[in-house]
């Protein structure tokens, strides 16, 4: 089949990839297989679908979807967890390293090279476990996934099968108000650990591709929903909801940009009422939110175009990648039958046994999570679109917590950090951990425009130079002489001596243009440079005016 020289490191493979050459180059091991034509699916040519969705159909269709049939929708998820080490050797993984720089024996699958499994990719996958409302198993094991790709050095895949981890959970989430709100819960089949296969590097014109194994070995949990997702937001926020709770676990970070988390998608529809499932289809090359929204929704429209037109038959099993440029889905392979991977169960590893006392331990260690928070906040009067904005991520929730654990008040607290600094951060393209300003100083300026101390314009102009410079609220008052005018007899001289300096606009206020009370405002606050409290002017200024005093 193969004959491996290993003091050359050269293989002959099967027909597929006439020549295949490992090479070392300044330090780096890089594998090159050529051949006469893309053997990589993703490079495979296809012919183009023979029934083609117009734009200005799209709306049209899906409103009739909408009458007439149902989407199913499951996504599969992978997490790739942030672990110092793989999942069974010693090799770091740092995302963006230059190609076969942290591999070793292990990550190669070379002969007589023997896992040994990493204890927190265990500890993990129990957090996510418990995170998702599961039932976790105290008696699993790994076991081989047997299957043939180039970027699979041993050959088979370390999973687990008929045992996982984790099963039979479920996860809650709150819609964004703008499409809909509403509360949802979708169901987990599974949560099971195995590792990453490596990477293929492929060459601008396709006539070869280049293997990188940095990745190979790298700790994976794979989570599946039950197809409980009816429409492309529903399966978008999903997956959006899976991602904050990796991150307030802190067992990974979450970024679709990196792969370290990973969605493939299987949609199917069917007519309303129907109990059976239609063909399902597996959509991937999905990195983002958005396009897993899109090549839903995309998809479901085509779906359904071709039963309306009575070509249902043309629905396969297959896989279809998302075409982001061209906004549509396109045939990557058909999916013959079902693949016999051949599974049984790893003779390398011992089993995963799981004591009660360890399960608690981590469960009463685990954060306040985003389902959680988002209840906590909706019970302090917050509205759900506050709420959602708050607990998305998890270093806006903490500070927002730390203000308020400051003294601030709870709503004002919210506008403040959703309106004028989220808008800093961005301009600045920074992260709120990024900003000068602290949760103490942020809960003393509100005290301080709550008091009177200072105005809400003048909070405004002193905010800008606390998130970019930092400091104290106090110390930027004193220093600037910004304490507000609450006097009411110099407020009263400044009026005095505006409406002394502006008599035309006076008589003009006096024959029914009461708009000019703006105005004088405005003069009075020039100046007083801002410092004039802003309802006892209005208030004198109103009495003036109007000649009462």
């Amino acid at each position: 089949m193969a004959s491996t020289l290993f003091r050359t490191i050269q293989i002959h493979p099967f027909f597929l990839y006439p020549t295949a050459l490992f090479s070392r180059r300044n330090g780096v091991l890089y594998c090159t297989m050529k051949s006469s034509q893309t053997q990589t699916a993703t490079q495979e040519k296809q012919q183009p679908p023979k029934v083609k969705v117009p734009q200005h159909a799209l709306k049209k269709t899906v409103d009739k979807i909408t009458r007439d049939y149902e989407a199913i929708i499951g996504i599969e998820t992978h997490v790739q967890l942030s672990t110092l080490t793989k999942a069974f050797c010693s090799c770091p993984y740092n995302y963006g390293s230059q190609p076969n720089t942290n591999i070793c024996p292990i990550c190669m699958g070379l002969p007589g090279a023997l896992p040994v499994l990493n204890s927190k990719v265990i500890e993990f996958a129990v957090k996510l476990g418990l995170a998702l409302n599961c039932k976790l198993s105290l008696n699993s094991k790994f076991d081989r996934k047997q299957y043939f790709y180039p970027d699979l050095p041993k050959g088979y895949q370390i999973s687990q099968f008929d045992i996982p981890i984790a099963t039979g959970g479920y996860v809650d989430l709150d819609l964004p108000l703008e499409f809909g709100g509403g509360h949802r819960k979708f169901g987990i089949t599974r949560v099971h650990m195995e590792e990453d296969a490596g990477k293929l590097l492929h060459s601008g014109n396709g006539d070869y591709s280049q293997v990188d194994l940095n990745r190979a070995g790298v700790p994976l949990l794979e989570i599946v929903s039950e197809p409980d997702m009816r429409t492309g937001i529903e399966a978008a926020e999903y997956a959006a909801e899976l991602q904050r709770v990796v991150r307030y676990l802190g067992i990974s970070n979450g970024n679709m940009q990196e792969g370290s988390l990973r969605c493939d998608v299987n949609v199917s529809i069917r007519p309303v009422g129907q109990s059976e499932f239609g063909t399902k289809v597996e959509i991937k090359n999905l990195n983002s939110f958005s396009s897993i929204n899109r090549a839903i929704d995309f998809e479901i429209s085509r779906q359904a175009l071709l039963h309306s037109q009575g070509q249902s038959d043309q629905i396969v099993q297959e896989t279809r990648l998302w075409e982001e440029g061209a906004q549509k889905t396109v045939t990557m392979r058909k999916k013959e039958g079902l693949s016999d991977y051949r599974y049984f169960p790893e003779p390398d590893l011992p089993e995963v046994i799981l004591t009660q006392e360890y399960v608690d331990s981590i469960s009463n260690s685990l954060p306040e999570l985003p389902e959680a928070k988002r209840r906590r906040y909706e019970k302090m009067g917050l509205s759900m679109q506050d709420v959602l904005f708050l607990a998305n991520d998890m270093n806006v929730a903490e500070y927002f917590d730390e203000t308020l654990s400051s003294g601030a008040d709870i709503k004002l607290a919210a506008n403040w950090i959703m309106g004028d600094i989220a808008a800093y951060m961005k301009n600045e393209k920074l992260s709120i951990n990024d900003i000068k300003l602290t949760p103490q100083e942020l809960a003393e300026l509100i005290a301080s425009i709550k008091s009177g101390t200072i105005s809400g314009k003048i909070g405004k102009e002193i905010l800008s130079e606390l998130l970019a410079k930092g400091g104290t609220v106090k110390g930027l008052i004193e220093e600037k002489d910004l304490i507000q005018i609450a006097d009411p007899v110099e407020i009263g001289k400044m009026i005095d001596k505006v409406i002394s300096e502006n008599p035309k606009q006076l008589e003009q206020y006096r024959s029914g243009k009461t708009k000019l009370q703006g105005f004088f405002a405005g003069q009075v606050m020039k100046l007083s440079k801002g410092k004039a409290n802003p309802g006892l002017l209005n208030k004198i200024l109103l009495e003036k005016l109007n000649g009462q005093s």
